[in-house]
């Protein structure tokens, strides 16, 4: 079996070295960055010198990409997956992407005989980087079943959801509690230290209480520490609230607690905050306030 991989980044990149460390087939790499397409053929992958490339030669055919359009443009654009895969290829994205965008490309793919699967992936670059990510998969059972070993090779958890669209809609979902936990935890942390509690103290008392969680979790580490450096950028993480969201409309669902998350994101990008980490939220507070939860209050 040949696969190809089509984005390397910094979840794509992880995902595809540890396939090809693990799945034993050829692994055909293409990205728009030689140094990432480079690291992955350092330990085995076979650099691909374009999309259409990558694609023609594979049976399976993996999609890691920022936003839903960059993978509308690979899978429907010319020299993409409908223009170069042959018959019986399967398109398995591993994209945050919108379940409309799935379905719709899905569609346009059929009448040329190529399957497809929504497969979104959550544990950020750590778990892409140790092979412990969740994956939660949409699609055809026998479809998912046929190819699960592509899976576990580089992930942990791997979840059947449910027909097509079911994986986009699962991660979605996850994003958005994980999101608003992380809102609900800067306004916790800012609160406390305001009211004069050590915050080092706060947080010692939340992790061992049932305020404890990953949302809390993230942010405590960041702005304890003052370090916005990201693990997930704020922007992508704006981007999947905004498909929550999208989704919520579609179906007739009210999402308050996601609108005003989804609103406290577009202040700290507002701020120019867009490229830090998705708990850079909290410096919303830290600007209105002039104060930083780890510190005393800022001069003036």
């Amino acid at each position: 079996m040949k696969i190809g991989f089509i984005g390397v980044g910094n979840m794509g990149g992880p995902m595809c070295r540890n396939m090809i460390k693990n799945c034993g087939h050829e692994v055909l790499v293409c990205d728009r960055d030689a140094v990432a397409v480079e690291r992955c053929v350092a330990v085995g992958g076979t650099g691909a010198g374009s999309i259409a490339e990558a694609v023609a030669e594979s049976d399976v055919v993996f999609t890691s990409l920022p936003m839903p359009k960059d993978v509308e443009a690979v899978a429907l654009g010319e020299g993409g997956i409908a223009a170069s895969a042959r018959q019986g290829t399967v398109h398995v994205d591993l994209s945050t992407n919108a379940p409309a965008m799935v379905r719709g490309i899905a569609a346009a793919l059929a009448p040329k005989g190529i399957k497809m699967l929504d497969a979104p992936v959550s544990g950020g670059t750590s778990g892409a980087e140790n092979a412990t990510i969740a994956i939660m998969v949409g699609g055809d059972r026998a479809v998912f079943d046929e190819h699960r070993a592509l899976f576990e090779s580089f992930g942990k958890n791997v979840i059947y959801a449910g027909d097509l669209g079911a994986g986009s809609v699962a991660k979605i979902v996850n994003n958005m509690v994980a999101f608003c936990n992380m809102a609900s935890a800067a306004e916790g942390l800012m609160l406390g230290a305001s009211a004069g509690i050590d915050p080092d103290v706060l947080n010692q008392v939340i992790r061992s209480s049932s305020g404890d969680g990953f949302g809390y979790r993230a942010v405590a580490h960041k702005a304890l520490r003052g370090d916005w450096s990201p693990t997930f950028a704020l922007d992508l993480a704006y981007k999947d609230m905004h498909l929550a969201l999208e989704l919520a409309d579609e179906i007739g669902i009210p999402l308050p607690l996601a609108a005003q998350t989804h609103n406290l994101m577009r202040m700290a990008r507002g701020s120019g905050y867009g490229g830090d980490d998705t708990t850079a939220m909290m410096r919303v507070y830290e600007d209105t306030l002039q104060r930083e939860v780890r510190g005393k209050p800022r001069d003036g």
